[in-house]
């Protein structure tokens, strides 16, 4: 099963044949909404808008570790998430597509990690996306005649503010490619659930730091990317008939040498609790 997550503007996909739309308990939560599961071009998807489809939930409480659990727990092993962003390099045009490769973490108050109360893990995350999404996301892009930038990184913010001049001058200097306040710690989460996962995103506006362009509100985001969900929504469906449906890629065994924590002094109600993520490194 393949997870798509939408961002701001893509709250449904037309065309998913709905199958139910399910409302998945997990030991951190409730996820954004209720999951969509169905079939869209031969495959078996699940849909979670992640700031809800009615945009009630702000990024800094999005409840990550509900979302990529209640998928984990579904049977989704790829992620695809679909976010708006702004553009920090003058290149990389609002309605451009930019399939991301690295992140740059500056969010200071979300829960990223499954491990802890007992569990300690390590995940290497030196290339955090998955390498046979970012190949068939980026040919899938092309193929949609989307002008596409494959590869760049994505500097994650906390929000819900937009950025001040001198911030967005500030990540300039680190060589960013897009900003945005949602793909961490969902990269980081997913990586732990060793669910592939890969970005597609949209700028909307050239954040603040263009000097020229109008200053960035929330409305001209929302009315960019509404150009920008019809184009996400072809590349999807490509991407979907492109992708093989085994994976062979190092995401599906992210765990195996990351948990440190010897079996029988992990907790029992830890084991318990993370059991549709380490239950096989248990046997």
């Amino acid at each position: 099963m393949i997870g798509i997550i939408g961002g701001t503007g893509l709250y449904k996909i037309e065309g998913l044949k709905v199958k139910e739309e399910v409302e998945v308990e997990t030991p951190f939560g409730k996820p954004s909404d209720k999951i969509v599961t169905g079939e869209l071009e031969g495959k078996k998807v699940a849909f979670l808008p992640r700031h809800g489809r009615n945009h009630t939930i702000p990024p800094h409480k999005i409840n990550f570790r509900a979302n990529i659990f209640a998928l984990k727990k579904l049977g989704v092993q790829r992620i695809i998430s679909v976010s708006a962003v702004g553009s920090m390099k003058e290149h990389i045009r609002p309605g451009d597509a930019v399939i991301v490769s690295q992140f740059l973490d500056m969010t200071v108050s979300r829960a990223r990690t499954f491990f802890e109360d007992g569990i300690v893990a390590h995940v290497g995350f030196a290339e955090p996306v998955c390498p046979e999404i970012f190949e068939a996301l980026s040919e899938s892009s092309k193929e949609a005649g989307v002008v596409t930038h494959k590869g760049g990184t994505y500097i994650c913010i906390e929000g819900p503010q937009f950025s001040s001049k001198a911030a967005s001058l500030l990540w300039r200097k680190f060589d960013v490619d897009v900003i945005g306040m949602t793909n961490l710690p969902e990269a980081y989460l997913a990586r732990e659930a060793e669910i592939c996962y890969g970005t597609l995103a949209f700028p909307t506006d050239y954040d603040c730091w263009y000097e020229g362009e109008e200053v960035v509100t929330a409305q001209m985001v929302v009315e960019n990317l509404k150009k920008n969900i019809e184009k996400a929504k072809k590349i999807l469906k490509i991407f979907l008939r492109k992708i093989k449906d085994e994976r062979n890629c190092p995401c599906k065994d992210a765990l195996k040498f990351a948990i440190v924590t010897e079996k029988d002094k992990i907790p029992e109600e830890t084991k318990k609790k993370l059991e549709p993520i380490i239950g096989k490194y248990l046997k």
